[in-house]
């Protein structure tokens, strides 16, 4: 079962330049899984959350490419917030972990990298089925 400690920031390769920065990511790195689907959140209104679920194998890696946002943490017993404002540092959360993201500046853009395609029924969309979900495992642990 993963919790918050296996959540972590990892930088991204920044190369300087007089006339810009660039950072890249490549297979195998930084991100620690295979990437098979990219997209992005922006236009995020003002006081909007996005997310407000966990998924039961898809891992992500998110990345504030323009802007700032909080990343909202919870593996059903402690609630951690990662502020990502930096376009050089990315976010893992592994499966089995609840997020959700707020405080939108203006102009933000998140990239996120996923290690699956998209599946509905990947999704666990209701906090309560979630917690169930995680009793269960605990339960399943030796």
């Amino acid at each position: 079962m993963n919790g918050l400690n296996d959540c972590r920031t990892i930088p991204i390769p920044k190369i300087h330049d007089d006339r810009g920065n660039l950072s890249f990511i490549e297979e195998g790195r930084p991100v620690p899984f295979v990437i098979e689907r990219t997209y992005w959140i922006y236009d995020v209104p003002g006081g909007e959350v996005r997310g407000g679920h966990a998924y039961k194998r898809l891992q992500e890696f998110l990345v504030a490419l323009s802007g700032s946002f909080d990343v909202v943490l919870d593996d059903g017993k402690k609630r951690k917030v990662i502020s990502l404002n930096r376009s050089y540092f990315g976010l893992y959360v592994p499966n089995m972990i609840w997020r959700h993201l707020e405080n939108f500046a203006t102009n933000s853009v998140c990239l996120i990298m996923a290690s699956l395609p998209y599946s509905k029924e990947d999704y666990i969309r209701d906090y309560e089925s979630y917690l169930d979900a995680v009793r269960r495992m605990d339960v399943c642990q030796p």
